[in-house]
């Protein structure tokens, strides 16, 4: 019989508990974590023996929630749940990115994390249980994980850090952030600001390490209890010998290859020199693997570009370590669309559109929380010709909605309301050319289309992505990183924001953490190379065009009461129906009142606007009108006015001179100028035609009145 073991703290104010040995018990290690009345089940397992063949780790995450959880059924026609939504994979990615350089090195086992959300109580995240629960399945495993780690979220609202705020809490918080890291350091941070300085920013990722360090201790305990005994590993082969004879063939070549700056060029030899060494070794000693050498080469590559920069301070491409490529920055590119830029920061490159549309684009998104409403999307793309490769092209991968993500986080704190600016926004970056931070590139080009279609930020944002090289106590910090930077390097730190703050920050480290003062270093190192790429943008375009695309949809929008609602929309939408039909455009009725009309054709909105201000407006006395006769009987006619608004013409209102017949000067039918002569207490309103000239609309007895 399986023993059941939990662990429970208090953990800033809500109960986290830990619990193993009840539930998935044929996994290698699994464990309920349950903060709040949010629980997530997650569940490791191992296979038992190595892939063979392989130069990675292969480690899968799985991220799922469960409609039941927060007590829904699916909507669709198959009522389950189908593939991961964005919220999934970003969580996947987020759960994978902090244990990943944690699993002893050579370790070749396919891995596989599951966490399943099972209860969701609607005001903690699920995210960080799923995060605290990956670390506790695999502390118990007896995999060769060298952790536990914590993670913890952030807040920060009216000068305060909150832990792990509620939704309620983030709503009103300029900022979102979760970090992740072990006992000594952190390993990863994603982050949304509202313009936070780089201090209170690097106060935020100290003070979540800090605070996570109680949810590591609870794992320790439970480990001590329930700990599996560890996976046996394979004694490292010996490749001393094999080495040196690597090094003999390939240093010298090496070296000139990385001294090429040209992306294209220095790759084309790379390969050459690869398969020339794996090809002379394999074929002198039938012994010798293909995968071994390769290995051997990708250490050698990793020794010398990393050695270089901690000695000499210079880059593969010669740069100083602080300098960013050369930018290039167009607007403008594209005829038909609403908004276009076209970014380039050395060999990356980013072709950028905004779209604007209306209510009816915005984007549903069916959440735990319930179905909400998004008017700001953007989407990432990563075509394999933009790396000179030829590739298969299916859905979005988990690598595009992430990229995509962390762009759209760091050009949303910038955007103006949708009071101000009533229209929703996509922005699509097309990757066209890529060795290094792509999604950086989409930031500065987003933030140039979004100006260029008309949309007021409050400020430009520009990005930077930040690389370390780490040598025992000598480290180096590289700004705007190549491809290679990123691959041999130990740190990925992206950097996003105004020249008032942050927006975003997002680190990833493949070493077991970076300390503080390194991260301070980084963040200040990026400030500098924010701020030249932001005045290199603003040579295309330092703020939003006053005048949109002819192409874009116009929107103006009008408050009127809510009692007049139905009125507007009509039985059955009739009244609606009718205008959209006549006029052209397109008009949205929201339940407080709010109208918004749209078209790209501004006469199509005047008159739309206009014949909803007839339908909603109250008549005034002495004020003159323009109406339909819609209705003759013996003692006058009934005139519409104001959309559906009816008034009485008597018989003794129609001309100056006596009237036997009222079809003998009007007809049904007949559009005719009126002058409101009185609202009695039940609404309806006496008209008068006589005292109005029909050919100008002047009022005849104003007219008189000044000339007598």
């Amino acid at each position: 019989m399986f023993e059941i073991h939990k662990k429970e703290i208090n953990w800033g104010g809500r109960t986290l508990t830990l619990e193993t040995g009840r539930i998935a018990r044929q996994a290698n290690g699994a464990v309920m974590v349950t903060y709040g009345e949010t629980s997530c089940m997650t569940a490791v397992t191992a296979a038992k023996t190595a892939r063979v063949g392989i130069d990675f780790f292969p480690l899968t995450v799985n991220y799922q929630e469960r409609a039941y959880s927060a007590g829904k059924i699916p909507g669709g026609f198959f009522k389950r749940e189908g593939r991961p939504g964005e919220a999934e994979t970003l969580t996947c990615r987020l759960i994978d990115r902090p244990i990943r350089p944690l699993f002893v090195k050579g370790f070749k086992n396919e891995t596989q994390v599951v966490a399943t959300v099972m209860s969701h109580d609607l005001e903690n995240n699920p995210d960080i249980t799923a995060l605290v629960g990956t670390s506790a399945a695999l502390t118990i495993s007896g995999l060769p994980f060298m952790g536990p780690i914590g993670a913890a979220r952030v807040g920060y609202i009216d000068g305060e850090y909150i832990l792990n705020p509620t939704y309620e809490q983030l709503e009103t918080s300029d900022l979102d952030l979760v970090v992740a890291g072990t006992r000594d350091a952190v390993l990863m941070v994603e982050s949304e600001a509202n313009e936070l300085s780089e201090d209170i920013m690097l106060g935020a990722v100290m003070f979540g390490h800090e605070q996570m360090q109680v949810v590591i201790d609870a794992i320790i305990e439970l480990a001590e209890v329930a700990a599996k005994e560890p996976m046996e590993m394979a004694e490292p082969v010996d490749h001393s010998a094999l080495a040196a004879k690597v090094a003999d063939l390939a240093e010298a070549d090496l070296r000139a290859a990385y001294g090429e700056t040209v992306k294209q060029v220095r790759s084309t030899q790379l390969s050459e020199i690869k398969n020339r060494v794996v090809t002379e070794l394999t074929e002198a000693d039938e012994t010798v693997e293909a995968g071994v050498v390769g290995d051997l080469l990708k250490n050698l590559e990793k020794n010398i570009v990393r050695g270089d920069i901690i000695k000499t301070k210079k880059r593969i491409d010669g740069r100083e370590l602080d300098k960013v490529r050369a930018i290039g920055s167009e607007v403008n590119i594209l005829p038909r669309t609403h908004g276009s830029a076209l970014f380039t920061r050395g060999e990356t490159q980013a072709t950028v559109v905004t779209t604007l549309g209306t209510g009816d684009d915005e984007q549903f998104i069916d959440a735990l929380t319930g179905t909400y409403k998004e008017r700001f999307m953007l989407h990432y793309n990563f075509p394999p010709y933009s790396v000179g490769e030829v590739g298969r092209m299916m859905g979005t991968s988990r690598r595009e909605t992430g990229h995509g993500k962390l762009a759209w986080r760091a050009l949303r704190a910038v955007l103006p309301t949708q009071e101000e600016f009533p229209y929703t926004i996509r922005v699509v970056s097309e990757i066209t050319e890529s060795n290094g931070s792509s999604s950086m590139a989409s930031v500065c080009g987003g933030s140039l289309a979004l100006m260029d279609a008309g949309v007021p930020l409050k400020r430009p944002v520009s990005g930077i992505a930040m690389g370390l090289i780490k040598e025992g106590d000598d480290y180096a910090v590289l700004s705007d990183i190549l491809g290679d930077e990123d691959h041999l390097g130990d740190m990925d730190f992206k950097v996003a924001g105004t020249s008032e703050g942050l927006t975003s920050l997002q680190m990833d480290i493949k070493i077991t953490g970076i300390t503080r003062e390194i991260m301070d270093v980084a963040l200040k190192q990026a400030a500098d190379g924010r701020a030249y790429i932001l005045n290199e943008m603003e040579n295309a375009l330092s703020g939003a065009r006053e005048e949109m695309s002819e192409h874009a949809p116009r929107i103006e929008t009008i408050q009127i009461n809510r009692e007049k609602i139905r009125e507007v929309i009509g039985t059955g939408g009739k009244v609606i129906r009718e205008i959209c039909e006549v006029t052209g455009a397109k008009v949205d009725i929201e339940d407080d009142g709010t109208i918004k009309v749209s078209s790209s054709d501004l006469s199509a909105i005047e008159a739309a606007m206009k014949w909803i201000e007839g339908i909603v407006a109250e008549p005034e006395v002495g004020k003159i009108y323009e109406g339909k006769v819609v209705k003759t009987v013996d003692f006058g006619a009934f005139v519409n006015f104001l959309g559906s608004r009816d008034g009485l013409v008597h018989i003794s209102e129609l001309e100056d001179h006596r009237v036997n017949k009222v079809t003998d000067v009007i007809s049904e039918g007949d559009i005719i100028k009126v002058k409101v002569l009185g609202i009695d207490d039940r609404g309806k309103v006496r008209l008068s035609r006589r005292v109005v000239d029909q050919e100008t609309g002047e009022d005849l007895q104003e007219k008189q009145g000044e000339e007598g």
